[in-house]
């Protein structure tokens, strides 16, 4: 019994909205007359859902644009950036090696081979701020306290191939 009851009830649902899919609510004009426009809807009701092929290609469209222009295209410059930063900590890391493992002959007098250390360095991160520290202060003739150790730093700008 209660599964006729509900078949009648899905019946009744289905006519109720062809129904009114087929006859669309008056307009809004008041005067109760339905406009050409309505008028020609209302006999394209059906064929209108019946034939919904285009559909997802359209919604692909607006989904592939959405997200090209709002989650892709921004996830590059930081890609970019990071990639640029990658490069500006390796060749940081390389002129560390490069003073490491060669010293200054002259803890207090290494004006020379601090100009031939940078001279060395990679041209597209000039490092800035090079010191040689010895304890809490620079090296010079009055200071060869240890530990010794140097200081350097360099800027990464982005990357902007237009400019």
């Amino acid at each position: 019994m209660i599964v006729v009851m509900i078949r009648i009830g899905l019946i009744l649902e289905r006519r109720r909205r062809l129904l009114s899919l087929r006859y669309p609510r008056l307009s809004a004009t008041g005067s109760g007359k339905r406009t050409a426009v309505e008028v020609a809807l209302a006999r394209h009701k059906d064929s209108f859902m019946a034939d919904q092929r285009g559909a997802v290609a359209f919604e692909t469209l607006i989904v592939y644009l959405f997200m090209v222009t709002s989650l892709l295209l921004p996830l590059a410059d930081v890609a970019a950036a990071g990639f640029r930063y990658i490069s500006a900590w390796g060749a940081l890391r390389n002129f560390g090696q490069s003073i490491q493992y060669d010293p200054p002959p002259d803890v207090a007098n290494a004006s020379g081979w601090t100009s031939s250390k940078l001279a060395k360095a990679d041209p597209r991160f000039p490092i800035q701020n090079f010191q040689l520290v010895c304890g809490n202060s620079a090296c010079s003739t009055t200071n060869t306290a240890s530990p010794r150790y140097y200081s350097y730093t360099t800027t990464v700008t982005p990357y902007r191939p237009w400019c």
